[in-house]
């Protein structure tokens, strides 16, 4: 196949991108930053003259961007896409109903979401991990024990979310009725709380102070875009915080990140570390290795869940609904349920160092065995040609 990609920051896209070529596509790339994920004439002109000049078998991307879909309707060429993220906000568009597309989303619920919508293509498929990438990082690696430690962390904290820009100005009902919501999700592990609780009576009042902007084509909505894009976040941090805090009051945690952590005054700041040659250093030499999954993503796993395992490090993550169907708890990775049982769990496989290598070989065999890229490109391939 003759494959044109769109390339943007998307911490996967080489890895598709070397999966594709390996399996004998030929790649070809178009880079640029859009203006607008569903209109940016610029754009939609440079990608449908590249479209009329080569013959490309489909168009690919990591995410789902609606212009291109135009595109590729417009020029008759397959779209085909694959989030890692989610929920999109560009999928909820009228263009997710255009007959070239080609739509795999890594979320179950999701996935199941626009099914109901009748979208018709769309493909529920997870997440995976080059394991022979990460070896040959490990193997010529000659620093490992730099990055040695105890627990680590390595992600965003979420500091600068709008939540806390909208605040000033909302009022006081609100303001609690919000913190209530975000308690309500902080005590409930593998579940989406947010939606049900965002009444129709609490948009009605929140939309005089949260102005909503979409574009034409776009049918997202107040309650949608304020339960990701403001309260999820909020909540990521809160929980991220909390937990890193109370850890680091009893073990030695390493924090690795852009985010300011000047409150964590226990934890050890070690800075950032590059995606592709450092961190699964950090997942490969750390004892235990914290996910804590964003409240957007309600079932599906995400990105950082397949990168620890396959480094070969132990896991410790949120509960995830769709984590049962690949991993077995407490043989290939481990669930924690709230910050009690979190540091009770550190706690535990500090101490118990047999068992927690042992799990960490589990997770990186069954990622390495079931969850390459390989298998799931074969998946994407099949399905488009078929």
């Amino acid at each position: 196949m003759h494959i044109l990609m769109y390339r943007w920051k998307a911490y996967n896209y080489r890895d598709i991108e070397q999966t594709f070529r390996l399996m004998g596509h030929t790649v070809d790339n178009i880079a640029q930053e859009l203006l607008n994920y569903d209109i940016d004439p610029e754009f939609e002109g440079k990608i449908e003259a590249l479209l009329q000049k080569n013959h490309y078998d489909m168009v690919f991307t990591v995410n789902y961007f609606g212009l291109i879909s135009n595109s590729c309707q417009k020029m008759h060429v397959k779209y085909v896409s694959w989030s890692c993220d989610n929920p999109l906000i560009s999928m909820y568009h009228e263009s997710v109903y255009n007959a070239c597309n080609y739509i795999f989303t890594f979320d179950k619920t999701n996935y199941l979401e626009f099914k109901a919508m009748g979208v018709e293509h769309i493909w529920y498929l997870p997440l995976a991990v080059d394991t022979n990438r990460l070896d040959a990082v490990l193997d010529a690696a000659d620093d490992l024990q730099k990055y040695a430690g105890d627990i680590s962390f390595v992600g965003s904290l979420y500091e600068r979310n709008s939540y806390d820009k909208i605040k000033p100005v909302l009022p006081e009902y609100l303001l609690g009725y919000f913190d209530a919501v975000m308690e309500a999700q902080l005590n409930i592990s593998g579940a989406n709380m947010i939606e049900p609780l965002l009444t129709v009576d609490i948009l009605e009042k929140l939309q005089q102070y949260f102005k909503l902007e979409k574009s034409e084509g776009s049918f997202s909505d107040l309650g949608l875009i304020f339960q990701t894009t403001v309260l999820g976040f909020k909540i990521a941090e809160t929980e991220r915080r909390r937990s890193l805090i109370e850890l680091s009051k009893h073990y030695h945690v390493n924090i690795y990140s852009n985010s300011n952590v000047s409150d964590l005054i226990r934890a050890q700041y070690m800075g950032s570390v590059d995606y592709w040659g450092d961190m699964p250093k950090v997942f490969h030499a750390s004892k235990i290795n914290l996910n804590f999954t964003i409240p957007n993503i309600k079932s599906g796993i995400p990105l950082r869940v397949w990168d620890v395992l396959g480094a070969g490090g132990f896991l410790l993550t949120n509960y995830q609904a769709e984590l049962p169907l690949y991993f077995t708890e407490g043989e290939d990775l481990v669930c924690f349920d709230g910050v009690e049982d979190l540091c009770e769990k550190a706690g535990y496989y500090l101490t118990h160092e047999e068992e927690r290598k042992k799990i960490a070989q589990n997770g990186y065999r069954k990622v390495k065995e079931r969850h390459s890229y390989v298998e799931r490109i074969n998946t994407i391939i099949e399905t488009v040609s078929e």
